[in-house]
């Protein structure tokens, strides 16, 4: 077995002041003839990190999947259209951030440069009161971002501003963790905002987009989630706002040359096999039961959502403590929401935005024409004259009626892109889910980390704590990358480096002022 040292990683992106990780020191890779044996539980991004992470260090990795196919929240199946046209349906527009760096280092392993994506060459926001913001022309570099936002913005009128409470918006300019948490955790995302005293239109563009990302109703999100949010992508990184998205769909861009690179390094994967439950063995090891057969292994990544996560921790009693299978057990789901794939005739016009984030729509939340940039769809319109658009509703009521919900947002796109009044659909795709983790008010105390009492047990996901500013798929990239370092450290072999945003306020005055308002 060879020893290493980790070599120096170069900086992810643009910004300066991103925060390194380094990697825990040990051996470059496990010898084959005594390499541990580990078994990973969901083929999402977490479980998929996790499972590289391990793969690459010679640790023998067997990934479980209950779906048939990889990607969990961001998976792609196909489908016939009405048309005769095969295609690739999924669970929508997912927005891959500057700042992601561990994700994204994920996705270099099979495309160093990343010339799967495509970068989108603006973030706009629409409201039905008519305000509409930008960020393609607002500076990156905190806090001239801000600055820049709020005088180009239509939204903020300079009587408005007057009244908004500065006081109260101080913790955003020093967000840390878990100091933001200690601090606004117990307090509602709306909460927060009533407090700061924003005008309402700049209320709905510049902080509820960030809010409702978590799929939740800001009146249930903690307020400290969403602040974390507004550090990571606006105050406290200069990377911007301004994003990628893969040209093609998900399992063509991203999954199934994942998937190539894990078996290539002896990685078995098995999808549409959905693990009962993980049994801690006296002497070390666990047993894992997929329904049919038994699997013994040294190590288990549990990477699921919060459901799958429930279910399989209930029915397997030997693992961890009282408190921990607590902690689990409390774990929710957000509420559910819908995405609508629309296959239409003939085209929007020329100048929609390949994505336009809204509010006041009802319960649209945005609006996708998906053939502005992924390969299948432009070849679909393209053949037909037509045009594949996606319309997004979160946070929904679990009793609501779906087919009304479904044509409200159809009725909303009218009103927002008026010439698809007269456009037929030929073919439309619905996705109703309940399975994103809700940030509830007083919530995080109780939320379980990457490590478990159970030794060789840890965890992975958007769900769990990391102790770093993470949030959404890089969350689950990290937690994967630092469950694998974990199970490596203790196997004494090298982890994985990481990178975050800057883990406080960029400015030392900024962090001053809001140390002094505070009295801290």
């Amino acid at each position: 077995m060879t020893t290493g040292t980790p070599r120096r990683t170069p900086r992810p992106g643009r910004d300066r002041l991103a925060r390194p990780v380094p990697a825990p020191p040990g051996a470059a890779r496990a010898d084959p003839a005594t390499a541990p044996h580990a078994v990973v539980v969901g083929g999402g991004i977490a479980g998929l990190t996790a499972a590289t992470a391990l793969a690459e260090r010679g640790v023998r990795v067997t990934l479980f999947e209950r779906e048939e196919v990889l990607g969990g929240r961001l998976a792609g199946w196909r489908t016939r259209l009405a048309d005769g046209s095969t295609v690739t349906m999924s669970r929508g527009f997912h927005a891959f951030f500057r700042q992601y760096y561990n994700l994204r280092a994920l996705l270099r392993r099979t495309d160093p440069a990343l010339t799967r994506f495509t970068g989108l060459p603006d973030y706009p926001l629409c409201h039905a009161g008519g305000g509409r913001d930008s960020f393609r022309h607002v500076p990156r570099t905190p806090p001239l971002s801000a600055l820049g936002f709020a005088a180009l913005s239509r939204s903020f009128r300079l009587r408005d501003l007057a009244r908004v409470n500065a006081r109260a918006a101080m913790p955003l300019l020093d967000v840390r963790v878990p100091g933001v948490y200690d601090r606004l955790d117990g307090t509602s995302a709306h909460d927060f905002l009533e407090a700061i005293r924003f005008p309402a239109p700049a209320r709905h563009l510049a902080f509820e987009v960030f809010s409702r990302s978590f799929f939740a109703d800001p009146r249930r999100l903690s307020a400290a989630e969403m602040a974390l949010m507004f550090h990571i992508y606006f105050l406290g990184s200069s990377e911007g706002l301004l994003f990628d998205v893969p040209d093609e769909p998900f399992p063509q861009a991203l999954w199934e040359p994942l998937a190539g690179h894990l078996t290539r390094r002896g990685a078995e994967l098995r999808t549409s096999t959905a693990v009962e439950a993980v049994t801690a063995r006296p002497g070390g090891g666990f047993t894992v039961a997929d329904g049919s057969c038994e699997h013994r292994c040294d190590a288990v990544v549990l990477a699921l959502d919060t459901g799958g996560l429930r279910a399989v921790v209930d029915r397997s009693g030997t693992l961890g403590d009282g408190l921990w299978r607590e902690q689990v057990a409390h774990l929710q789901s957000a509420p559910p929401f819908l995405v609508s794939r629309l296959w239409l005739d003939r085209p929007v016009r020329g100048d929609r935005p390949g994505f336009l984030g809204t509010g006041g729509y009802g319960p649209l939340d945005n609006v996708s024409v998906l053939n502005r940039w992924e390969g299948e769809a432009s070849r679909w319109a393209a053949r037909t004259g037509g045009s594949v658009v996606e319309l997004h509703a979160y946070a929904l009521s679990g009793d609501t009626d779906r087919k009304v919900r479904q044509k409200e947002l159809l009725g909303q796109l009218h009103r927002i892109y008026p010439e698809t009044r007269s456009a037929r659909v030929v073919d439309a795709r619905h996705e109703w889910r309940a399975d994103c983790p809700l940030f509830p008010v007083a919530g995080y105390r109780d939320r379980p980390g990457v490590r478990t009492p159970t030794p060789g047990l840890v965890m992975a996901g958007d769900h769990v704590r990391t102790g770093l500013p993470v949030a959404l798929m890089e969350r689950s990239a990290t937690s994967g990358f630092l469950a694998a370092n974990a199970l490596l450290s203790a196997w004494g072999l090298r982890g994985h480096p990481l990178w975050t945003v800057p883990d406080r306020g960029r400015d030392a005055v900024l962090r001053w002022a809001a140390r002094r308002a505070h009295g801290r």
